[in-house]
């Protein structure tokens, strides 16, 4: 056997012994190699900005406790609803709904958020991605609770009246910031990520909650 080609495999046989003695690396070792990983592999485009690879705090305890398996205890879960209850604004001309027409398209579109998408370029919700809104839609995800009737059900006839003020502010909240509601909701944080526009979540709401739209026939 030539002595260099014996040599190198000298060198593998040690290299792999050494690597099956050595331990395990911890979750933590995992954590760092991967966000390495990817800082060397993503690149700053479009929409798609590097802070994704710097998730925030919430992010970061929602995940860390998704990956434990680790339930997050009541008194961190009440901190992060609270402080996402904060980015919660109530619209700048007091006016909640917009035209269901266009919320429907909204719903409709997965656009937004890739490398290939302009800064300028318009958002999409991608509702049904997650949920049931329209009785004509036939795809639609299972992730989220269906939506259709949302209105209707709640009782909601005349959505600028008292009676259905909690409803639609509840509803604005939430479309602004799931994370209010629920600490670890997988919904995105529409207004607080800057996915869609103000303008954009009025059209949602009156397609969720205007008694003539029809998701509420």
């Amino acid at each position: 056997m030539n002595r260099k080609y014996q040599i190198t495999l000298s060198a593998i046989a040690v290299a792999l012994l050494t690597a099956c003695a050595a331990p395990m690396p911890s979750g933590a070792d995992l954590d760092k190699l991967t966000q390495d990983i990817l800082g060397r592999s993503f690149r700053d485009q479009g929409q798609a900005k590097l802070d994704r690879l710097s998730p925030d705090e919430d992010n970061r305890l929602c995940d860390e406790s998704e990956r434990t398996g680790v339930a997050l205890d009541d008194k961190l879960t009440a901190q992060i609803e609270a402080r996402n209850m904060k980015t919660i604004k109530a619209p700048a001309d007091g006016k909640y709904l917009g035209d269901f027409k266009e919320g429907e398209k909204v719903a409709q579109s997965g656009a937004g958020k890739t490398w290939t998408d302009k800064d300028d370029s318009v958002n999409g919700g991608n509702c049904y991605n997650c949920h049931r809104i329209s009785k004509e839609e036939l795809s639609y995800g299972t992730l989220g609770p269906s939506l259709y009737n949302y209105g209707k059900i709640r009782g909601v006839t005349n959505p600028s009246s008292a009676e259905a003020k909690p409803i639609v502010e509840y509803t604005w909240g939430k479309l602004q910031n799931a994370r209010a509601y629920n600490a670890c909701s997988n919904m995105p944080r529409f207004a607080h990520k800057g996915i869609l526009t103000e303008a954009q979540i009025k059209n949602v709401m009156a397609l969720l909650l205007d008694p003539a739209s029809p998701v509420n026939k």
